[in-house]
């Protein structure tokens, strides 16, 4: 995939497909921005920003990328991941302030 198929994927992901499962899954989360969270904590291995510049879409690789969006296709596909993928992202940001 080029960069921009890389970009559209991901905001499709985020903005659309899994705002659009979190009603039906009951999911403790529901905006883009909280989904970008998650994967992208989980792509990077701890609080994305802490190793990315904001914004986020600019600055992550390719690779980082790829993984986030294969972490957003996994929750698509199973959505009972998503409460400990957010919980795991949460704790991370819990440790991060008290460090």
């Amino acid at each position: 995939m080029t960069r921009e198929q890389l970009v559209t994927r991901w905001l499709d992901l985020t903005r659309r497909i899994l705002p659009g499962i979190a009603p039906v899954a009951r999911w403790p989360i529901r905006f883009d921005h909280c989904f970008m969270r998650v994967c992208l904590d989980h792509a990077i291995g701890q609080p994305w920003h802490e190793r990315v510049r904001r914004p986020a879409i600019r600055h992550l690789d390719d690779d980082q990328l790829r993984r986030a969006i294969a972490l957003a296709e996994r929750i698509a596909a199973d959505p009972a991941a998503l409460p400990g993928l957010n919980d795991q992202s949460l704790a991370w940001r819990r440790a991060s302030r008290h460090a």
